[in-house]
């Protein structure tokens, strides 16, 4: 895979170094995919970060490592799982805004967010916070110049190449161009899988009325 590096992070550990988050993503999914089908060498933890994959429990680092440098694959994640879709009500306070980035007009966010699938990259900041991929770059958008001191619950929001939803209510200097009804379901510390997203779930936004 072109411009992948791995180190070593102790004695049974290696980090896994990407350029960019959508190889980062394609690779945690076949890394997860050859581990479930046994085709790649033992190890007991695979945790991806924004460009980096870290591997713990590493039985023998030297062989993963030939396998990791020599490993064919796809330049974006495969279409593979269940899809995960989450219901949108656009009308966040820097919709206007991010109109204007994208050079559309304010009416025009909604359909050009939800047309594409994301994925969840890794998952941080909060429990139940996905960082998801999939924005093509024309439509990355920067960080506001002035963090909130509260961003509600379920907010949906745009950072750099990310977009994310709100698990709780927290500081924040993302993009809001939405929010999510409920967004009690993204993190149940009751369920057996709490965080409705886990790193490589697939996710589409779907536009519903307020």
């Amino acid at each position: 895979m072109s411009g992948l590096r791995v180190r070593p992070a102790g004695r049974h550990a290696l980090l896994v170094e990407l350029p960019d988050g959508e190889r980062t993503g394609a690779l945690h999914a076949e890394l997860l995919r050859r581990r479930a089908a046994g085709t790649l060498a033992p190890v007991a933890e695979i945790v991806p970060g924004a460009c980096t994959i870290l591997l713990d429990g590493v039985r023998d680092p030297a062989a993963l490592s030939r396998q990791l440098t020599s490993l064919d694959v796809p330049s974006t994640a495969r279409a593979e799982g269940d899809v995960v879709t989450i219901p949108v009500v656009y009308d966040g306070p820097d919709l206007a805004d991010v109109a204007a980035l994208w050079g559309v007009a304010e009416d025009e966010v909604p359909a050009l967010h939800a047309s594409f699938t994301y994925r969840v990259a890794f998952c941080g900041f909060a429990p139940g916070f996905g960082y998801l991929t999939g924005l093509p770059e024309p439509l990355h958008v920067p960080r506001r110049d002035t963090p909130r001191t509260r961003v509600p619950a379920g907010a949906v929001a745009l950072a750099g190449p990310y977009s994310a939803v709100y698990p709780r209510a927290t500081p924040g200097g993302w993009q809001l161009i939405g929010s999510m009804p409920d967004p009690s379901v993204l993190w149940d510390p009751d369920r057996e899988q709490a965080a409705l997203l886990s790193p490589g779930t697939r996710v589409r936004y779907r536009s519903v009325p307020s």
